[in-house]
């Protein structure tokens, strides 16, 4: 198996990739709108990229190669804003695993 099948991602996400600091606050790239994902409510805990222990609400699954660096900002179906915590590149070439990029979000 290759990629997560196209039929898997039935959501639409907003991506705005973080591009660092500024002086106000977080500075976020252009907006890509229309993203595949497939998006999933479930709480866990986990540590954000400062370290610090927190909640995640949602769980998005995108195609490999996806660019949403952690601290992204995305817009969910139904309009509601997340802020991507963790990314995870799930490849597994040669095995029946579909490839995948998992976010974790607030």
């Amino acid at each position: 198996m290759s990629a997560i099948p196209q039929w898997a991602l039935v959501h639409r996400v907003t991506i705005e990739p973080y591009a660092g600091e500024g002086a106000t606050g977080p500075v976020y790239g252009p907006p890509v709108n229309g993203v595949r994902a497939l998006v999933e409510a479930r709480t866990q805990y986990l540590r954000d990229a400062d370290g610090n222990r927190t909640t995640s609400s949602t769980t998005v699954y995108f195609m490999p190669g996806t660019a949403c660096p952690p601290r992204s900002r995305l817009t969910l179906p139904g309009g509601r804003t997340a802020i991507a915590m963790q990314t995870a590149d799930h490849r597994a070439p040669g095995l029946p695993t579909p490839d995948h990029l998992e976010v974790t979000c607030t």
